[in-house]
């Protein structure tokens, strides 16, 4: 049978009909007796017999490149070639396409061309939600739309959303009254708390954000792909109701602001008794709210755009209420600071008595009676803003709480102890709450959530890894001030039973900070209200796209239906049922009930953030390479205590609440969810966790983010018992620096029967090596009849359940041609066939004598990496996971990757390099050229050398015809091959500290064994420390988080 190769060479991949990104694979147009290969090449079987003398067939197509024909045997024989050496006139140079990499020829159908591989990756742009590398399933077929490049930068990208965001209604409506309650050091003590655990989050954050590409989809996204669906499910949850219940907060500190300070008259419900106005003003706020929610929903649902055009006019009323309080704190130093009062404060004379006297007494006459607290206590009238220079910051420093019902009074002056406590039908301002230092905690925290407006708007940044950092810690450094100065000016400014009056009632029922803004109270009232409607307008708006994001990645199955929306992608179902929760938030009808619910939900999304960075951080996983480096695990460590403090301190049965409602999420979708794997951090720990992570382990494979090396290192003994190659475990130890599975395993042959002793002593060896090499593992010492069947039997058994080895580390067998025992290199070469058909890694360091050891650190100089086929990514894990050990540390990263002579070196060198910066790996990056030339005589040499070594003089003699049609020319091509590497290799690589090079696999015909050995040999000649690599035929890197 003969056999046609033909190569499509695309320029993009979307060229190509039916061809997607996570299958190169085509099938060819001429009846489908063909099949294409991207990037490589298969045979081609066909019915119609070729004469011997028809020569190479070549079929070409509209976008074909015509490639030579080979003959497959197909029982694993030599292939034969109708391309003679040197015939340069009947032969095209395309005929020699890859004939620099024959050695690796057998394996391109599964093991792409760097070229081809860097080629896909060229293309690549911000992806949407859900990463879609590891969910295949969901994006077989469709067709990618060309996408607006993200234009965002920091300032508006993320820095002005999250000032919008964090700025809300507590610093209008709450902020005076906590300082007036808790005292200006118990209120900075409050504000830098709640700063600092969003500050702490945001560097937890910054780290997840930056460690990979950030697909648009946010914060939600960024949690469930660091901890997994499970935990993403739970803080997504949480996060999406601290979301929602934000913005029935925002409305109603909105309904306050209307019907308290702009328009009191439109007030529904009137109490005609004093006892009953706070369940009126409950109801109106019910009404209200419902209406202002209705409306703020039908809003978002006509269309988005509206609310993104309002957001830039809300963010506007926020700065300029801001800027306004700063000015009039800074004119009431100039200014006289008294409040009108509501009533004459003139004492009453001998004839006539005034209206405050008729607020208290029962008649106008001097002899009526009056209540008795205001008999007992004196008429003063002191300035409701004193101002910066008054002094009032010292009686202010120090906190009065208060009981409900307690009447609000200046500590500093006498206060009458009457045996009948002030009644509320008459004009005194009275505590509506009963307050506590904790209690004021959860009402000021929702003022500074907010901080993840910049991460959920990542799909539209020009460069998320730098813009979410640096926009989210600027806007909370910047939020952080203006609190803190905030307290101090409160303080400084206004008087503290002015402050303690929440709504006002002392100052003719004005806002309290309003009376501190320049040029009028109405600045702040107006500026807030449209604040506090543009906070809830986002969260609507915000809230149902979350719910929707986390249906798509059916991890609940229940939440299905609220993935489906409109037919632009508008989340409708999402956005009713948001709707509904937000209708039981307003039905709390209070600001002070409603903020201490969603500050549970957002300190568990923060704490989950903190826990996924430690997490993460502490395992050190090799996919962990967050771009932002001012992070550490005691920073989100602390700031995970902070959170969890924080939840019990201000509600702990709240906290109780929140805690319980995430873990029936968690252990929901754990029994009955969708199952999901997306590399998470919880996977990576369960690896150490004992007969309960085993078993989760052995669900299936373990995902490409948490694949790290486990070893097992195949030693050999002497005949005292003592390890041949003790630096094998040395290059173990400094591979895995103490993380992961390593098992030392060693073969002895004979009876298990009689060699019982001698196994339980090399056991030992192993172990007393172990210790002294620090190696943190398992030993294995099996008895076989043959060293070969023994290592087999070691591969297949070692391990257990998911904690197996994925790698094999062993010898290169040294002086293997003067050996009169062949079968050291025959058991070298069965182990490489073993591991490969098992799907494991295989490491070889040559020269092992010569590598460095723990003890004896590199200089400055380079690792290289020869990358000529891919492999998985073990070249590239391999070096990043080498240098973070104290040996290899100064060293350098450079990467060589191989040009053909159809190749792009140019482009190469650009993908090459773009690859790596989504890998978060520094290297110097290299594309060397390989032209096609004539096969030298040297080669011959060798290839002679190696066919026919007993009669090497008499081959050195022919000449170059009988040459040609002696040497088989595989072989020829085969050597070629690793001579013209080798000479590339120790051009480039002749001074570095470690070489890393692909392994070529064994041939399949077993009598090329030798062969093959002899190509190994001269592709690593001159080289001082080589590390052969053979991946396992699965991805061990990603670029993605």
């Amino acid at each position: 049978m003969a056999s046609v190769r033909f190569t499509v060479t695309p320029t993009k991949a979307e060229d190509l009909p039916g061809l997607s990104d996570t299958s190169p694979d085509i099938s060819s147009r001429s009846s489908g007796r063909g099949h294409v290969r991207f990037g490589s090449r298969e045979s081609v079987n066909r019915s119609e017999p070729l004469s011997e003398g028809s020569g190479g067939l070549t079929t070409t197509g509209e976008n074909e490149t015509p490639d030579r024909t080979n003959t497959d045997q197909g029982d694993g024989n030599a292939k034969m070639s109708n391309v003679y050496i040197n015939n340069s006139h009947g032969v095209d140079d395309d005929d020699f396409y890859d004939r620099n990499l024959a050695l690796f020829e057998e394996e391109m159908d599964t093991r792409p061309k760097v070229s081809s591989l860097l080629n896909r990756l060229a293309n690549y742009t911000n992806l949407t939600q859900g990463a879609r590398e590891h969910e295949e399933a969901e994006s077989i077929g469709e067709k990618r739309k060309a996408q607006k490049s993200p234009q965002m930068g920091t300032f508006m990208g993320v820095y002005l959303p999250c000032l919008q965001n964090i700025f809300g209604v507590i610093l209008f409506l709450r902020l005076t009254w906590v300082v007036g309650t808790a005292g200006v050091l118990q209120a900075l003590c409050i504000v830098f708390i709640c700063c600092c655990c969003t500050l702490l989050t945001a560097i937890s954050m910054s780290a997840i954000a930056t460690n990979g590409v950030v697909p648009a989809g946010g914060s939600y996204f960024m949690i469930s792909r660091s901890l997994g669906p499970e935990f993403g499910g739970a803080v997504g949850l949480c996060f999406y109701l601290g979301t929602t219940f934000a913005g029935a907060m925002y409305i109603l500190g909105a309904i306050e602001i209307l019907l308290m300070y702009i328009a009191p008259w439109a007030a529904i419900f009137v109490s005609g008794s004093p006892d009953g106005e706070g369940a009126a003003m409950l109801n109106n706020m019910r009404v209200y709210g419902s209406i202002f929610l209705l409306l703020m929903a039908l809003l978002v649902f006509v269309g988005v755009k509206y609310v993104n055009k309002l957001a830039s006019v809300f963010l506007a009323c926020v700065i300029i209420s801001i800027l306004s309080i700063y000015t009039g704190a800074l004119v009431s130093a100039f200014r006289n600071g008294t409040v009108p009062s509501t009533f004459d404060l003139s004492l009453p004379s001998s004839e006539a008595t005034t209206t405050l006297w008729l607020q208290f007494c029962e008649g106008p006459d001097l002899n009526a009676s009056c209540d008795y607290y205001f008999n007992l206590s004196n008429i003063s009238e002191i300035p409701g803003i004193p101002g910066l220079s008054s002094g009032v910051i010292t009686e202010n420093i120090w906190s009065v709480y208060l009981s409900k019902g307690d009447v609000l009074e200046k500590g500093s002056l006498p206060s009458p102890r009457p045996v009948h406590p002030p009644t509320n039908r008459l004009p005194y301002v009275f505590a509506d709450i009963t307050t506590s230092f904790t209690l004021l905690v959860g009402i000021f925290f929702p003022s500074v959530t907010g901080i993840m407006a910049g991460s959920n708007r990542s799909g539209d940044l020009k460069d998320a890894q730098r813009s979410i950092p640096i926009g989210t810690i600027m806007a909370i450094l910047t939020t952080s001030l203006v609190y803190l100065s905030s307290v101090v000016l409160f303080g400084a400014c206004i008087e503290g039973v002015v402050l303690r009056d929440k709504f006002g009632d002392s100052v003719k029922g004005n806002l309290v900070v309003g009376t501190l803004s320049w040029p009028s109270p109405w600045v702040i009232v107006i500026g807030s209200f449209f604040s506090t409607c543009g906070a809830g307008l986002q969260s609507l708006t915000g809230a149902p796209r979350l719910l929707q994001a986390i249906a798509k990645d059916n991890i609940i199955p229940f939440l299905r239906v609220f993935g489906h929306g409109k037919a632009n992608g508008e989340p409708t179902w999402a956005l009713l049922l948001t709707a509904l929760i937000a209708e039981l938030g307003i039905l709390i009808a209070s600001l002070d009930l409603v903020a201490p619910i969603l500050s549970m939900f957002f300190l568990m999304c923060y704490l989950f953030v903190n826990l996924a960075c430690a997490l993460q951080t502490l395992l050190r996983t090799p996919n962990w390479r967050p771009r932002f480096s001012y992070y550490h695990w005691t920073l989100s460590f602390l700031g995970m205590i902070i959170c969890l403090a924080l939840m019990f301190i201000s509600s702990w049965y709240y906290a109780i609440v929140a805690i319980v409602i995430a873990g029936m999420i968690y252990k929901y979708i754990e029994y009955h969810g969708a199952e999901k794997e997306w590399g998470d951090g919880i996977r990576g720990l369960s690896l150490s966790a004992a007969r309960y992570a085993l078993l989760r382990l052995e669900e299936g494979p373990p995902h490409t983010k948490n694949w790290r090396p486990q070893l097992l290192v195949l030693l050999k003994l002497d005949e005292d018992a003592y390890v041949k190659s003790p630096r094998l475990l040395t290059f173990a130890s400094q591979l895995k620096a103490g993380k992961g599975l390593t098992i030392v395993g060693t073969v002895i042959t004979g009876n298990y029967l009689h060699s019982y002793g001698e196994a339980l002593a090399a056991e030992q060896t192993l172990k007393h090596q172990m210790d002294k090499e620090k190696v943190k593992g398992f030993c294995q010492c099996i008895v076989a009849n043959k060293a070969r069947e023994g290592i087999s039997h070691m591969i297949q058994s070692s391990g257990l359940g998911g904690m197996r080895h994925n790698t094999v580390v062993m010898g290169w067998p040294l002086a293997w041609r003067q050996s009169e025992d062949p079968q050291s290199w025959k058991t070298f070469i069965n182990t490489v066939r073993v591991t490969t058909a098992a799907h494991l890694a295989l490491l070889v360091p040559k020269n092992i004598s010569l590598f460095p050891g723990n003890s004896e650190p590199c200089a400055e100089g380079y690792i290289d990496v020869w990358w000529i086929v891919h492999d998985g990514g073990m070249l590239m894990l391999l070096p990043f996971l080498l240098r973070q050990h104290k040996v290899w540390r100064k060293c350098a990263m450079r990467i060589f990757t191989v040009a053909q002579m159809e190749d792009n070196s140019i482009q190469m060198k650009k993908d090459l390099a773009t690859f790596l910066y989504h890998l978060r790996i520094e290297a110097d990056v290299e594309v060397v050229e390989m032209h096609n030339s004539d096969i030298s005589a040297y080669t011959y040499e060798r290839t002679l050398m190696m066919e026919q070594r007993s009669q090497m003089l008499r081959q050195m003699r022919l000449s170059k015809s009988d040459r040609e049609k002696e040497v088989d020319h595989s072989n020829v091509r085969r050597m070629h091959t690793a001579v013209k590497l080798n000479e590339v290799i120790v051009n480039k690589s002749h001074d570095a500290r470690l070489v890393l090079l692909n392994m070529p696999g064994p041939p399949r015909n077993p009598a090329g064994d030798e062969n093959y050995m002899e190509f190994l040999e001269v592709l690593t000649e001159g080289l001082e420390r080589v590390l052969l690599v053979r991946g396992g035929g699965s991805e061990v890197i990603t670029i993605y988080s």
